[in-house]
């Protein structure tokens, strides 16, 4: 015998889709939904579907926004030089906040986790390089397809691979960016993933380096654990 509503359960089943959301909890947003004004409630569905219609990922940077390029990417006033990796759009909005940041983002989607099947392919790591040195698409697609460099010397006898070298050599393009930020969480994923783009990008022409790791304001020494005042101590800086 059915003792309750079939269009509740569907809700409440729909509600238990979304993370951290158990049975129990989807029970009361669906008795609070229940209680909502018929005008709050179509505002809600309103909002859902409009982010699924409207919202899109910048080309540039991956972030999600409502226009292509972001924002922050078709601005004059961003610093073209200066990149900041982070892992997801609420990690972008997090650093926007502090007000302190005023360079150009890319989002890469993720962090390096085999565990849980996840490899440098799936994030936008490649793109990423690409954004710095534009030719490094063509370098990498050749190294998917098998396909030897152009310049390619190895059947020319020895005098002749030299010049060849010499004279056919293509030559790094020039970028704008002279800093990559790698914001990404400090955890054993986190420092793989930086551990690759800073190897991936080591024969660029840019400066690679991470945010800063240590003590929280207003944290305790006594209760700081030993791997948070290592990385503390190592980042020291000058007092102001």
């Amino acid at each position: 015998m059915q003792f309750t509503s079939e269009s509740v359960e569907t809700l409440v089943e729909q509600f238990t889709k979304l993370p951290t959301i158990g049975n129990k909890t989807a029970r009361r947003l669906a008795n609070y939904v229940l209680k909502m004004p018929r005008e709050e409630v179509e505002t809600i569905a309103n909002a859902l579907m409009a982010v699924k219609k409207e919202v899109q990922r910048c080309s540039t940077c991956y972030v999600v926004a409502d226009q292509d390029p972001c924002p922050i990417c078709s601005s004059d006033e961003r610093d073209a030089s200066t990149i900041c990796v982070v892992e997801e759009s609420s990690d972008l909005m997090a650093i926007e906040r502090t007000g302190e940041y005023r360079g150009r983002y890319h989002v890469l989607g993720g962090v390096i986790s085999p565990l849980d099947g996840v490899g440098p392919d799936d994030l936008r790591v490649h793109e990423l390089a690409t954004r710095i040195d534009p030719s490094f698409e063509d370098t990498a697609a050749g190294s998917q397809n098998g396909e030897s460099p152009a310049n390619d010397s190895s059947e020319l006898p020895a005098g002749e691979q030299n010049e060849g070298e010499q004279n056919d050599a293509p030559e790094a393009a020039d970028s704008e960016v002279d800093e990559v930020i790698l914001a990404v969480n400090p955890n054993v994923e986190g420092d793989t993933t930086a551990y690759y783009i800073s190897q991936l990008l080591e024969s660029f022409d840019v400066s690679v380096t991470r945010i800063a790791r240590g003590l929280p304001i207003g944290g305790d020494l006594e209760y700081a654990d030993e791997a948070t005042l290592s990385r503390a101590l190592e980042g020291r800086g000058h007092v102001e």
